[in-house]
């Protein structure tokens, strides 16, 4: 997921790369600073509400927190990239940092499934959520997301390593398996990380469009069930937004890498994809810093309409 120095060392320095050294880090620490203050903030408000938290509650609740602990571990990343990827912070942090930030980034986007699963469930099958939708059942899918994203995060557990180049005398923290595990790994993530979870998403969020366009089945939707989907729709179009552009570089990455496209041993086509997945992996991040601004935003006027009092609340 995100860029190792063993791409840069296969070409020569540039007059650009000023440009991954210095505005790169900064603009991580800014995602970080504001992540980590940001998603603490909607913690709060969570924790010291009196009520049982709805269904809705214990996945945002557990979203947030994913984009904490994603946030607060990008700024090793950030020191990183300004040391020219030399890695100072041994070889266990390099495992943990980089599990971590795969984890979490995994677990935020399928606990926006959950959510979205859970407004399509609220407004299309009422009736079936009423059944299903508990917060037992709540819990139990919190559970297992972090269970999966943790699966997923395996391969990099197994395969980031600390690595010495004597030729450069640096030592960089690098993804240091096979070609065919490197493609393997980075397959299932573009699957399991993306395509299932934005065709999860996309058709949920066209459900609940169409749903609010028009009552189903002659069932009034309520006032606040508007409100609180808007909000869950604003979220949805910001992850959409967000990781699109990413996993899109990363699939011609991975043609590339494949030679099903020509071009993989260009200096010049590895350093613009190096740029890419700097910019879109990042941009990516700053999911998790939107997610708690739209929360505050749009999330004030929902509660302003005492959604709070209600079984929605977002």
């Amino acid at each position: 997921m995100l860029s190792d120095f063993q791409n840069y060392s296969m070409c020569p320095a540039t007059q650009t790369d000023w440009m991954i050294y210095t505005v790169v880090p900064v603009y991580v620490l800014i995602i970080s600073v504001l992540g980590i203050v940001l998603n603490i903030l909607v913690l709060l408000v969570f924790w010291i509400r009196k009520k049982a938290w709805t269904v809705p509650e214990i996945y945002l609740f557990n979203m947030a927190a994913a984009d904490l602990l994603l946030t607060s571990f990008l700024p090793f990343w950030a020191v990183n990239v300004s040391n020219k990827f030399i890695w100072s912070f041994g070889s266990h942090l390099c495992r943990i940092v980089n599990v971590c930030i795969v984890m979490n980034s995994n677990c935020s986007i399928y606990f926006l499934v959950l959510v979205s699963i859970d407004r399509f469930l609220a407004l299309v099958h009422p009736l079936t959520r009423d059944r299903v939708c508990k917060r037992t059942y709540a819990k139990l899918s919190c559970l297992l997301v972090w269970c999966f994203g943790f699966l997923l995060s395996v391969p990099t557990l197994m395969c980031r390593k600390v690595k010495h180049y004597p030729e450069q005398n640096a030592t960089s923290c690098i993804f240091n398996c096979s070609e065919a595990v490197y493609i393997t790994t980075e397959s299932i993530m573009t699957v399991f990380g993306f395509i299932i979870p934005a065709v999860i998403i996309s058709y949920c969020t066209v459900k609940i469009v169409h749903a609010l366009q028009k009552p189903l089945e002659g069932v009034k939707i309520k006032t606040m069930e508007h409100k609180a989907t808007i909000l869950v729709l604003v979220v949805l179009v910001a992850f959409l937004v967000c990781w699109v552009p990413f996993h899109i570089v990363r699939m011609i990455e991975l043609l590339l890498r494949t030679e099903i496209i020509p071009g993989n041993d260009s200096c010049e086509v590895v350093r613009i994809f190096d740029i890419c997945t700097h910019i879109f992996v990042y941009f990516a991040f700053f999911n998790s810093v939107l997610n708690p601004i739209i929360y505050i935003t749009i999330g004030r006027s929902v509660m302003q309409s005492k959604i709070l009092e209600g079984s929605y609340f977002l």
